[in-house]
């Protein structure tokens, strides 16, 4: 099992005011089950991905639903549900009990890197989640935000990201940044150096979790050489991006590699799980977490997926 930790073992960062330490404490107690590792179940891909991600073969008709995702978030065993706000606003009434993480800046993926560098601009501001949690008494733990670095509009999205840090930590928020390196100056996307750069940079931002892509180099070991990317973010924690969808077993064992292994604190996960009927999906997020959360190995993992 993994060690549990208290508020005492909680590093409140130095821009969280006095009046709202006991808030962050509690929400990062939250968000990472008292472990300090982060299980994120990735809802924002209606609009990363439009329907692609929720339709057709290979894909439960389930997925097809909206409300799918937040019925996994309710019966499975999760960290955090991170979506867009308004679909918490829409569907959250009926799912209070789950955590939620709003992610403020969303772009579709039709207009494509050799077209046009990316950029995704923030849509609500911090200001207007706090009174969003406020006023709806939904569990909001923390925000998200997108950055992609090497992309001609990377200062836009940097500066948006810094002010998000800072504002989220004045209400006690947690904060979670997902950093890619994208754009005609990016020649590689899963270079480690490049990985490392990306979990620098959420470091350097103040975040308190970055999430990014798992490196690949010819002749390399993943697991081996994704401990630069987790050395280059300091205090700033780093998850993995799920990726599309594969077979349960390599997938929990590249994650149960990443934590281990790499030294990784958690997972980002999305396409693995919501892509599956509801009992299956929270089997996932249920293996996902024993591995996590409570230090499982894989074979037990995959028993609680398999529903031994």
């Amino acid at each position: 099992m993994t060690i549990k930790i208290g508020p005492e073992d909680v590093l409140v960062p130095l821009d969280v005011p006095p009046e709202r330490r006991d808030d962050y404490v509690d929400n990062y107690l939250k968000i990472t089950k008292d472990t300090g590792r982060l299980m994120l179940f990735a809802g924002d891909q209606k609009v990363e991905h439009l329907n692609k991600d929720f339709h057709g073969p290979g894909i439960s008709p389930d997925d097809g639903d909206p409300e799918h995702l937040f019925r996994i978030a309710k019966k499975g065993r999760i960290g955090v549900f991170a979506t867009q706000l308004g679909l918490i606003a829409r569907y959250g009434m009926d799912f209070p009990e789950v955590p939620y993480l709003v992610k403020l800046n969303s772009k579709t993926d039709l207009v494509k890197t050799d077209q046009m560098d990316p950029t995704s601009r923030q849509w609500v501001e911090v200001d207007q989640v706090a009174d969003f949690a406020d006023d709806s008494g939904l569990d909001v733990l923390g925000v998200g935000y997108t950055i992609y670095l090497g992309s001609l509009h990377e200062a836009e999205m940097l500066r948006e990201a810094a002010s998000i840090v800072w504002q989220s930590h004045r209400q006690g928020l947690v904060t979670v940044l997902w950093i890619y390196p994208r754009g005609k100056a990016v020649k590689d996307e899963k270079d480690p150096h490049l990985i490392a750069g990306a979990t620098g940079v959420a470091a350097a931002l103040g975040s308190d979790f970055v999430k990014v892509n798992y490196p690949k180099k010819e002749g390399e070991r993943s697991e081996e050489i994704f401990k630069e990317a987790v050395a280059a973010a300091g205090r700033t924690k780093v998850v993995c991006a799920g990726g599309a969808s594969r077979d349960p077993k390599s997938f929990l064992q590249q994650l149960f590699d990443q934590i281990h292994v790499s030294g990784a604190a958690g997972n980002a996960t999305g396409r693995n799980i919501h892509q599956k009927d509801l009992d299956e999906a929270a089997r996932m997020c249920d293996a996902i977490s024993a591995i996590t959360l409570d230090d499982a190995t894989v074979e037990e993992a995959l028993r609680i997926y398999e529903g031994d």
